[in-house]
C-alpha cells in the first residue's frame, strides 16, 4: 500500500494518493491524476522531444504505461513527481530513438493536370550532398566515435547519453540514474577523458 512521508508537500500526497486509487484501477483517480500532472510531464517530455504533436502522443503513452503501472510506485524510493518523470523521460527517449530509426522519405515528383507530364524536381537541382570523398571520410570518424563509446563502461555511456544528447544536468542524471551526484560527475569526467584518448589515437593511427 503507497503510504505518503510525513515531509512530503500536500500535492505530493494527493498525487500519492491518486496513484494509490489508480493501482486499484480507478478510473476516476486517473482523471484527477492526469489533471494534476499532465502540464509537468508534457514540459518534461517537451524538453526533449521538440516536436509538439510527437510530444503530446508520448504523453498518452506515458499515461498508458502509468494506469498499467501504478501498482510499481514505491513511496519509500521516490516521490510520486519524480517516478512519474523518469517514466516520462523514459518515453520521451524511446519516441526519439523510433524516430531516428525510421527512414525519412520525401516525394520529388512534381505533378501536372496529366500524369504521364509527372517530373522528378532533383533534376533541376545541384546536389547539396557531400561528394564521395567527403562521405567516406565522414563514415571513418562515424565508426570511429562507435568504437570509442562501445569502449566505454555502461554507466559511462547512460551518463553522457542523458547529460549530452538530452541536455540533463549532473543532478538530474544522477537522480535519473539514481547514484550520488560525485559518482556520475566522476562518469562523466573519466569517459570524456577516454573519448579523447581513444578519438586521438584513431586520428593519428
Amino acid at each position: 500500500m503507497v503510504t505518503a512521508t510525513e515531509d512530503w508537500s500536500e500535492r505530493s500526497r494527493a498525487i500519492a494518493a491518486a496513484l494509490a486509487r489508480v493501482a486499484l484501477g480507478d478510473r476516476a483517480a486517473f482523471a484527477t491524476l492526469y489533471q494534476q500532472t499532465s502540464a509537468h510531464l508534457l514540459g518534461v517530455v517537451l524538453r526533449i522531444q521538440k516536436d509538439r504533436a510527437q510530444a503530446e502522443d508520448v504523453l498518452q503513452e506515458v499515461y498508458v504505461n502509468v494506469w498499467r503501472a501504478a501498482q510499481g510506485f514505491d513511496a519509500g524510493r521516490s516521490q510520486p513527481l519524480t517516478w512519474l518523470t523518469s517514466i516520462a523521460r523514459n518515453r520521451a527517449i524511446d519516441s526519439l530513438r523510433r524516430r531516428q530509426s525510421e527512414p525519412h522519405t520525401v516525394s520529388t515528383s512534381m505533378g501536372s493536370d496529366s500524369e504521364d507530364d509527372e517530373h522528378d524536381m532533383l533534376q533541376e537541382l545541384a546536389s547539396p550532398d557531400a561528394g564521395p570523398l567527403e562521405l567516406l571520410g565522414q563514415a571513418a570518424d562515424a565508426r570511429a566515435l562507435r568504437g570509442c563509446i562501445g569502449a566505454l563502461s555502461g554507466e559511462q555511456q547512460q551518463s553522457l547519453a542523458l547529460a549530452f544528447y538530452q541536455g540533463l544536468s549532473h543532478a538530474e542524471v544522477a537522480d535519473q540514474l539514481r547514484q550520488p551526484l560525485g559518482t556520475v560527475k566522476s562518469w562523466v569526467r573519466r569517459a570524456l577523458q577516454s573519448l579523447k584518448t581513444c578519438l586521438e589515437r584513431a586520428t593519428t593511427g
